[in-house]
């Protein structure tokens, strides 16, 4: 699950913009102006950020410099501005991407699903999660616990890997049925999911009835225990 800081100061805006998001199955945190934008970003790691240019205490231009100064975390200005001096401008100054106002929710979502799909095609290269004794290099596809290869399903991999890369988030059953088989989790037989909790268990847990790595958050989902770090 990716976490994204939305920055816009109009209320009924990111509030729809937050509902919609939240319902992908994205975590969102919103914030109406740059002050606090900041006091965020330093505590917190994002993997996009929605960027509104006009804000109360400045403009998103400014924030998204101070912010390429230390993070190439994405970028996607939001803005009423749609010449092309200020299109050029935001990509210069170091966005991904940029969508004027009024634009549709579903523009928006596919628009940032490109962006992060591209973060993922540019960092495999060079990307392997640790937690714990686990590690998953993503380029060659293989999981190793104590530096030996585990074997897993294709599958299996795939929830590992979603589980890991939101260490310490609860991931919804209903976001996991859906994002595992790319349908609508009411196309997927629930006790489907448990089958493979109890696979991957069996795998990496040292003791599966006790597990450390993945635990289960009664009426919701799982969420993975350990911090990660890469």
């Amino acid at each position: 699950m990716n976490n994204i800081l939305l920055v816009e100061d109009d209320f009924n805006l990111s509030y729809g913009i937050e509902f919609a998001l939240k319902n992908e199955g994205f975590n969102v945190t919103v914030m109406n102006n740059i002050e606090k934008a900041r006091n965020v970003l330093a505590s917190n790691d994002f993997d996009l950020i929605l960027l509104d240019v006009m804000l109360p205490d400045g403009n998103g231009y400014e924030l998204c410099q101070e912010i390429r100064n230390s993070s190439d975390v994405s970028i996607i200005f939001l803005t009423a501005c749609d010449e092309e001096v200020n299109v050029v401008m935001g990509l210069d100054m170091g966005g991904d991407d940029y969508i004027t106002k009024p634009f549709r929710i579903r523009e928006l979502i596919s628009r940032i699903k490109a962006v992060l799909r591209r973060n993922i095609t540019n960092d495999s290269k060079k990307q392997v999660l640790v937690s714990g004794d686990i590690a998953i290099n993503i380029l060659e596809g293989k999981v190793k616990k104590n530096n030996e290869e585990i074997l897993l399903t294709a599958q299996e991999y795939k929830l590992l890997h979603m589980l890991m890369e939101n260490a310490k988030h609860v991931l919804s059953r209903k976001v996991l049925l859906e994002k595992l088989w790319d349908v609508e989790s009411d196309f997927v037989d629930d006790n489907t999911l448990s089958v493979y909790i109890r696979r991957l268990r069996e795998k990496i847990e040292d003791n599966p009835q006790t597990p450390k790595y993945i635990a289960t958050v009664r009426g919701i989902g799982y969420r993975w225990e350990l911090d990660l770090r890469r």
